[in-house]
């Protein structure tokens, strides 16, 4: 960790982010911006209509990918002294590839580096996949596990009876497993929809028409090259477009992200609530400090980080939301340094999964509090009394209970002398003097 980084993702939390920075860092953007310039090179050689330059041999082509394969730490610091002078980042990648076909014999091929390409172009593809595959290779992965784990708990407690709270009251008890697999339900349609996103990508050119392209070699179908070249990438091609990439396929998986972080905000607060209650008790971890002055302390520490970066991941989230699809006519420069922080938003849900994972390994159900709840709160099952009075006729069931339960603590004794007065069949006079809130738990999930 380096104590002298401004952002707590670079900082304090640098172990759990870390696995971002080949996605997201400066040296990350750069790179792929080097792999696109170089893989739209190769697509120019391979076009038959692209006479201009002749198809890239096997061996010239691993020569060609090996410069973005072999992208080191020099190479983008290299780039920046040229951006340092060029003031352009783009400019500056065209400027190092240059010299290094210079090196490599390959100097017949320079003029063809970014032709007729804008800045845009590039961009807009970098951004695109940087954050696709950061989804694909760390995201997902992650948010797998806080459902494996809810999964794991929600099977592992399938009838564990509790107290259910509607209204912060005590209300009809349910399963803890049933609880926990709400959540599962939840969180599996946003994966199975981020999963299947598609991801817009342009290629064509200054102000979106291909002017250059077609002026320059209108022998070449420039809206097929693209869209062959934009699907190689693994994007879904955006041939309809200003300058800039609208980012509505962009901005729509931000949106699935941030309802993520809703759902996994709201486990959070839940669990805060559980353990509050005393139905979760806090695994003690040694050498671990709970507060400053109070020795006794064990803090739901996890589940508070979640929330608290959910509200700054939403937040920047939310303003990526809201500022890339708009660009005045057909482009300005207001979008370019929002993008930049899609990164900085990815990772602080990052942090969300993660801390819901580390928080719901430290807890474990209080089977002593989980039933004294139910035990004392035994007007809870009247809903099925009023019910049962229902099934057999009675038309003021549920004033009759109310006059019973409404506001009121009842004691299994209690419930026992009312149900004794009540004109029932055998059979369902039996099955109420049986029942018990911990029995009262609806279907098993």
């Amino acid at each position: 960790m380096n104590l002298e980084n401004i952002s707590p993702i670079d900082g304090r939390y640098q172990k759990d982010t870390e696995e971002f920075s080949k996605f997201f860092s400066e040296s990350a953007l750069i790179r792929y911006r080097v792999m696109l310039e170089i893989e739209y090179l190769i697509a120019l050689a391979k076009e038959k209509n692209f006479v201009q330059v002749k198809n890239f041999s096997k061996e010239e082509k691993k020569t060609l990918r090996n410069i973005y394969q072999s992208f080191n730490l020099d190479d983008a610091e290299q780039i920046k002294t040229i951006e340092d002078v060029t003031k352009h980042d783009v400019k500056a990648v065209e400027y190092f590839l240059q010299t290094k076909f210079v090196e490599l014999g390959f100097e017949e091929f320079i003029s063809f580096i970014h032709f007729a390409l804008t800045s845009e172009d590039i961009n807009n593809l970098a951004y695109t996949l940087s954050f696709k595959h950061a989804l694909q290779k760390v995201y997902l992965p992650q948010i797998k596990k806080v459902v494996e784990i809810l999964l794991l708990q929600a099977n592992q407690y399938k009838n564990l009876a509790m107290l259910s709270m509607t209204h912060g009251q005590p209300a009809t008890p349910t399963t803890l497993g049933k609880e926990l697999l709400v959540y599962v339900n939840r969180l599996e349609r946003q994966i199975k929809k981020l999963e299947s996103h598609s991801f817009a990508g342009k290629l064509n050119g200054a102000v979106g028409n291909f002017a250059a392209h077609h002026f320059a070699v209108p022998e070449v179908d420039w809206k097929k090259f693209s869209t062959d070249f934009v699907n190689f990438l693994g994007l879904e091609p955006l041939l309809l477009s200003t300058q800039v990439n609208s980012y509505d396929s962009l901005v729509e998986s931000f949106m699935i992200v941030s309802h993520i972080n809703i759902i996994l905000s709201d486990l959070a607060k839940d669990m805060w609530l559980y353990i509050s209650r005393g139905i979760f008790s806090q695994v003690v971890q040694e050498n671990e400090v709970g507060s400053s002055t109070m020795p006794h302390k064990i803090n739901p520490i996890n589940f508070e980080n979640a929330e608290g970066n959910v509200s700054i991941a939403n937040s920047l989230f939310n303003c990526l939301i809201d500022k890339l699809p708009q660009s005045r006519m057909q482009r300005d420069l207001s979008g370019s340094t929002i993008i930049r922080n899609q990164g900085v938003a990815l990772a602080h849900a990052l942090l969300v999964a993660k801390n819901i994972v580390k928080g719901l390994n430290k807890v474990i159900p209080n089977i002593e509090k989980i039933k004294s709840e139910l035990d004392n709160n035994f007007e809870v099952v009247t809903e099925a009394l009023q019910t049962i009075l229902r099934k057999n006729g009675n038309r003021d069931a549920y004033e009759k209970i109310k006059n019973l339960s409404r506001g009121k603590h009842l004691t299994r004794q209690d419930f026992l002398e009312f149900v004794e007065t009540l004109d029932l069949p055998l059979v369902d006079k039996v099955k109420l003097q049986m029942l018990t809130p911990e029995s009262y738990t609806g279907l098993i999930f």
